[in-house]
């Protein structure tokens, strides 16, 4: 019991109470070192965001440091045909290749070249690269500098941000060669990103809506993620009266050219095809290009977009998102280095609710780009959305309930059953009652586990089975933040 004595000697009396009152149990003293714990994790969290910020801004200095170099070779005038192989230069182009004129930056590209500089150049897919090597080897030039010392190098390609370029250089020897970059805005593409239905059967029917209607008698591609989607989506589509040919890498070679030559003279519409659809596919009257599934990066979904509207004309990109798509493709691409992080950058492309979406492209490829320059080529500056901020620090918090009841029940969640104990559906045991049932539709709901995935609250977790690789979600590197009820996780939305 506790000893109470009554003090004396002044106007009131008062109570003292003996020094064991004031002991500290054990249970005080844990509660004590978790919330100091806590504090300890987010400063770390933070220190560590910090540090991170640093490291790549130290490096991008290096970088630029480095890419100033080329580019102040590139202020040479190279754009002129007052070189002495300018005139064989321009007979063959003519009488071999049977072209009249070339395109930007072709002849700045040769005449370096020939002029023995190295030289990187990025251009956008049908900006005719090609040409850039196979015109001057007519009038014979080598390549491969360690085979031929002294002899130039010239590196093509339709992606490289600034890293990528400085690797490169480093990789061929050639540091601080002139690096020649077309612009990334590709005009006549109109950009769009569909919600991809969950019913097969009603995906199904959106694509045949646009090949019969919006796209009818025009000449398209529709990517597919496996042979297996391929194979099935082409079936199903014939059976729906739709002209269109299956394309893939397991097809014997014979096949796949006469797949490819119905789709060229027009007797197939459209091919539906794996990425082995690809290289050295020059059609320039692609009307569309339809994702049926997310590509593994912004370069992979810029590249293969990017094979539509190659003659100049108005053509579309269309792109079908689905959350759960993404974790189809992170089990086959989270051991590559940089795998995850390239799919959260096409994950993010899609969740994005309201940027222009030719902007988000320009951004990933380090371009200048203005409001102005989309010209309501993209759905989003076409419908001319309005932003709105929202937080949804408060439903991370929800999640990270479930993902703890489901710990102490010795359980691992797929992304599925996350969303679906959320919105109290699923398993019973993975529920957890206290919890408020989401009031938005399931889809908001899944673009906020994407939003937290992404931005490191949420991670995740893969394991291998006999027959395949699972992923569950886990608390990711940034949940310590989130422990004080005043930390917010602030994202853009549509205001619509």
């Amino acid at each position: 019991m506790t000893d109470v004595k009554m003090a004396a000697g002044s106007s009131k009396d008062f109570i003292v109470l003996d020094d064991d009152d004031y002991k500290v149990t054990p249970e005080d003293e844990i509660n004590a070192i978790d919330y100091e714990l806590r504090q300890i994790e987010c400063e770390q969290q933070k220190l560590e965001d910090r540090k991170k910020i640093l490291v790549d801004r130290k490096q991008k200095l290096k970088d630029d440091a480095l890419l100033q170099k080329s580019f102040n070779l590139a202020k040479k005038d190279w754009d002129t045909e007052n070189f002495s192989w300018s005139k064989n230069l321009k007979k063959a182009l003519t009488d071999v290749f049977k072209i009249k004129e070339l395109r930007p930056l072709q002849l700045q590209t040769m005449n370096a070249f020939m002029s023995n500089e190295d030289v990187i150049l990025i251009m956008p897919t049908g900006g005719g690269k090609s040409l850039c090597y196979q015109l001057p080897a007519v009038i014979s030039k080598g390549i491969l500098k360690s085979m031929f010392p002294g002899v130039p190098i010239l590196g093509l390609t339709a992606t490289a941000p600034a890293k990528i370029i400085v690797d490169v250089q480093k990789m061929l020897d050639i540091q601080g060669c002139l690096v020649l970059r077309a612009s990334f805005n590709r005009p006549n593409l109109f950009y769009e990103v569909r919600r991809k239905p969950t019913d097969k059967e009603t995906c199904l029917e959106m694509i045949v809506n646009l090949l019969k209607n919006r796209f009818e008698g025009k000449s398209g591609i529709i990517y597919t993620t496996t042979i297996k989607e391929s194979e099935q989506l082409s079936t199903d589509l014939r059976t729906r009266g739709l002209k269109v040919g299956c394309y893939h890498a397991m097809l014997e070679p014979e096949y796949r050219t006469k797949v490819y030559s119905k789709w060229i003279s027009g007797d197939y519409q459209a091919v539906v095809a794996t990425i082995a659809f690809g290289l050295g596919i020059d059609k320039p009257d692609v009307r569309f290009v339809i994702h049926h599934c997310l590509s593994k990066s912004m370069e992979n979904f810029y590249q293969e977009s990017g094979r539509a509207g190659r003659d100049g004309q108005k053509s579309y990109c269309i792109l079908l998102y689905r959350l759960m798509d993404v974790f189809k493709l992170s089990t086959m691409v989270f051991q590559d280095k940089v795998g995850l992080q390239n799919l959260y950058k096409i994950l993010n492309y899609c969740l994005d609710q309201s940027s222009c979406r030719r902007s988000l492209i320009a951004t990933h490829f380090e371009e200048t780009w203005t409001k102005d320059d989309c010209k309501e080529m993209c759905d989003h500056c076409k419908k001319g959305k309005r932003k709105k901020q929202i937080d949804i620090a408060p439903y991370c918090r929800h999640i990270y309930q479930i993902i703890t009841h489901a710990v102490q029940n010795e359980q691992r969640l797929t992304p599925l059953k996350l969303i679906d104990a959320w919105y109290n559906k699923g398993a019973a045991n993975l529920r957890v009652s206290s919890i408020p049932i989401p009031k938005f539709p399931r889809e908001i709901g899944e673009a906020i586990v994407g939003y937290l995935l992404i931005n490191g609250y949420l991670q995740e977790d893969f394991h291998f089975s006999a027959y395949s690789t699972i992923t569950y979600v886990k608390k990711g590197p940034k949940s310590g933040l989130t422990m004080g009820n005043d930390h917010k996780i602030v994202v853009e939305v549509d205001d619509h």
